[in-house]
Parts: structure tokens; C-alpha cells; sequence
């Protein structure tokens, strides 16, 4: 019998193909949601959307997507495949690990799936990727005068927002302000300023800021205690974030939560910290 058809996603797949993640994967994401996640121009060639497989009939019964990037990493600028979105029929379920080696065997990508189910995590372990911490350091939000008062601050207009960054953070802001569910915001002062990117999110049944990425962990990591106490005048309660992403530990009253799903990756010469939650489905769909 021969084995149902692999065939690479296209853009013109991309309608088709969402439509069967929003019957088959996640109801909650439109298709064309889904779809635009996809068409992000986040720099370097893509090569496809990931792989899909039809049956006798050209039916599509299951795909694997992939969402391409570059960016810096020390100084280099590396290129990134980031798996999502794995949905096969049960009929075809045999054919799962075909479509993950379809992606995994194009050379020259680190490989990372930031939203992986049990099932997934565990697959993906098997071909050599790596789980990465999945403990979040919370903060408590607190009033912090003394950095207001040495000129420290933090911009959140974005007609403003876009004249006091860098070159390299403002690159970073215009790729993701498309997306409705993230907000924006530069902390520190002068020269020193970081882009941070999060969410409002609810902890312990209070509203909290959840940190989906930032530019210059050095900078984030010492005005902390400033965007704490942007947060909390602005309602939120607590500082959320993953500690492979920060480069030490908070100066800042703080405690730290497990228990999360492990996020995985693949790549020579790149270590967790390496990877960043933007330029993913991690942003491009609203997890």
C-alpha cells in the first residue's frame, strides 16, 4: 500500500490548511487567524509553511507547521524553524513522525517548539530536542521611587515608544505590533533602554503581567523594580517571567513558580537562554 502524500505547505495550502487546525486542533483560533501566524515576514528565506499529507483522494488528513525567523544570537544572526501546530487523524496517526522529519532533516535551522502538548514534548524529546527550565520567577510589585527619582522611566505611548529605542529593539517592536493580545513598553533611561513585551494575564486570581520577551537582560533585570511599579499603578499585582530568559536573579522581593509545560529545542551552539518566545507562534497566535 503507498504511503499517503507528503507535500510541503504552501501559502496557497495556508487556507486550507488552517481551516482543518480550526475543526480538527483548536476551535478557539479562526482559520484565518491562524493563517496570518504563518505569513509573518520575520526575515530570511522560507522555504514553506511546514509539511502536509493527503490521503488516496487528496484529502488532507494531518500536517505539521512550521513559522521561520532570524535573528541575533551573540552577535551572529541564526536562522529559526519553530514547530507548531501538529495535528494528524487518528486513520493516519503512524505517519505523525514522517511529518516531523520532514521539517527537522532541512539543514541549517535551530528547531524549537515553544507550545508543546505532553504527547508533543515527548516525541520531539525522542528526536533529540532539549526541554528548557520551565520555572517562572514572580514579582511582586512594589512602589519604586528611588529609580523615578535617579531619571529612570518607562515609555508606553508609541508615538514615544518609537523615538527612544534602538535600532535593534525598535526592529523588534515593528515585527510583533501587529499582534492585538501583546502590549509594549521601554524601560531605564537615555542609551539604556529595554523593549518589553507582555501580556495582562490573571495569577492566583489577581491581575498580573506576564513577560513574553524583552531586549538588553541586563537592563531589564536592573529596572525591574521600575516596571513593577508601572504595573501595579496600572492594576497589576505581580511580574511574571521565565528564568532562562533573565540574566541573574532579582535584586526585588520575588518567589518562583514550577510546574509549567517545557518548551523544547535544537540547535548546535545554542543554549536556552538562546531562545527567544518572540518570532513564534508564541506571539503570532494568542496563547
Amino acid at each position: 500500500m503507498a504511503l499517503p502524500q507528503l507535500e510541503p505547505i504552501r501559502d496557497e495550502d495556508l487556507p486550507e490548511f488552517c481551516a482543518f487546525l480550526h475543526a480538527h486542533l483548536n476551535p478557539s483560533h479562526p482559520a484565518d487567524v491562524w493563517a496570518d501566524a504563518f505569513r509573518q515576514d520575520w526575515g530570511g528565506e522560507k522555504p514553506n509553511n511546514g509539511f502536509l499529507i493527503r490521503d488516496a483522494a487528496g484529502k488532507l488528513v494531518g500536517g505539521i507547521g512550521a513559522i521561520y525567523a532570524a535573528y541575533p544570537v551573540r552577535g551572529q544572526r541564526l536562522k529559526f524553524c519553530n514547530i507548531t501546530s501538529w495535528m494528524v487523524l487518528d486513520a493516519y496517526r503512524t505517519q505523525s513522525m514522517r511529518l516531523a522529519m520532514a521539517v527537522i532533516n532541512q539543514p541549517g535551522y535551530v528547531f524549537t517548539d515553544l507550545s508543546p502538548t505532553a504527547v508533543v514534548e515527548q516525541s520531539l524529546k525522542f528526536l533529540k530536542f532539549q526541554p528548557m527550565n520551565e520555572a517562572r520567577t514572580v514579582l511582586f510589585n512594589l512602589p519604586a521611587p528611588q529609580q523615578r527619582l535617579l531619571g529612570a522611566g518607562v515609555v508606553s505611548d508609541p508615538a514615544r515608544l518609537e523615538a527612544v529605542l534602538d535600532a535593534a529593539s525598535l526592529q523588534v517592536y515593528r515585527d510583533h505590533r501587529q499582534f492585538p493580545w501583546l502590549r509594549f513598553l521601554a524601560v531605564g533611561k537615555g542609551n539604556a533602554r529595554s523593549l518589553v513585551v507582555y501580556k495582562r494575564a490573571t495569577l492566583k486570581n489577581l491581575p498580573s503581567a506576564e513577560i513574553v520577551g524583552f531586549t538588553h537582560p541586563d537592563v531589564f533585570l536592573r529596572y525591574l523594580p521600575l516596571l513593577g511599579c508601572h504595573f501595579l499603578l496600572h492594576g497589576l499585582f505581580t511580574t511574571r517571567v521565565e528564568n532562562r530568559l533573565l540574566p541573574g536573579r532579582p535584586a526585588w522581593p520575588h518567589t518562583e513558580l514550577k510546574g509549567y509545560r517545557n518548551k523544547v529545542f535544537r540547535g548546535d551552539g545554542v543554549s536556552e537562554a538562546d531562545v527567544q518566545n518572540l518570532y513564534s507562534e508564541y506571539v503570532a497566535l494568542d496563547l
